[in-house]
């Protein structure tokens, strides 16, 4: 049996020689670059996903998708590098094309992050279509579990490989107004552990983490004066803050931590008003 021994000193590049796949890395607001940055900061090459058009349709916008990259690649370490691509993951056979493309590029891939997020286009019991519900399954479920797949039948054995899944809480307190997205969301954190059993055999860690209210451009003054008593800490949380503990959950610090759903809410509480 494997034994802890010798130097307990932490690495400071603990992902030197990996590569990471981030979905949903389409702004500089975003947990999506917060992720890739962190990753790169830690050894990491890294290989973006970004679908704009996604961003034109929200109330924050788009950002430049080069300037993203740009951003990424200053944190890199010396041998690491960067690459990144456009896709609808709600697109048949887009996930599957997007792991071959990552692998292509950057050589084989060891860390899947599955950031993206079907945002708007809902509602309430009442206003739903059947659309709403697919548009939402296909992007925040679908597209993430066929990742999964993708990223499992490619890894080429070597240690260290780990999936990490984003929700939102869903389980935690009702999300008015959200019923589609919640749905969505609810299943990746539901499928979480049975992901993980199967992919243990491979050598594989899945977990999913629940970043919790992080002001990526659509929280404000007015939100902040309505939720204020529910943060201990005195703020939203920042893209950087799950951004630490995906990274985190990536290096071999993490190594015995499979099938589990993290929150990183900084205490928040819904029960304060």
């Amino acid at each position: 049996m494997e034994r802890t021994t010798g130097s307990l000193r932490r690495d400071p590049f603990p992902l030197r020689g990996r590569t990471a796949l981030v979905t949903g890395a389409s702004r500089r607001d975003g947990i999506g670059h917060a992720i890739a940055c962190r990753m790169a900061a830690y050894g990491a090459s890294v290989y973006l996903q970004h679908y704009a058009p996604h961003d034109h349709d929200q109330d924050w916008g788009a950002d430049d998708v080069d300037a993203v990259a740009a951003s990424v690649r200053t944190h890199l370490d010396d041998g690491a590098r960067l690459a990144h691509g456009h896709a609808d993951l709600a697109a048949p056979g887009a996930p599957e094309q997007l792991v071959a493309d990552a692998t292509s590029e950057l050589g084989h891939v060891d860390v899947l992050v599955c950031n993206q997020a079907q945002s708007g286009h809902d509602g309430p019991l009442g206003a739903l279509t059947a659309e709403m519900l697919d548009r939402h399954w296909a992007v925040n479920t679908r597209a993430s579990i066929l990742l999964a797949q993708a990223f499992a039948g490619a890894h080429d054995g070597r240690p260290g490989g780990s999936v990490t899944f984003l929700t939102s809480g869903q389980g935690r307190g009702p999300m008015p107004g959200e019923i589609a997205y919640a749905a969505a969301k609810a299943a990746l954190a539901g499928v979480t552990e049975t992901i993980a059993d199967q992919l243990a055999d491979r050598g594989l860690r899945v977990n999913t983490v629940n970043p919790g209210p992080v002001d990526t451009g659509y929280l404000g003054d007015d939100a902040w004066a309505a939720m204020a008593p529910m943060f201990p800490f005195g703020r939203f949380g920042e893209p950087d803050d799950p951004a630490r503990l995906i990274a985190w959950l990536a290096t071999d610090e993490a190594r015995w931590i499979t099938g589990q759903v993290i929150e990183s809410e900084g205490g928040f509480s819904r029960s304060r008003s």
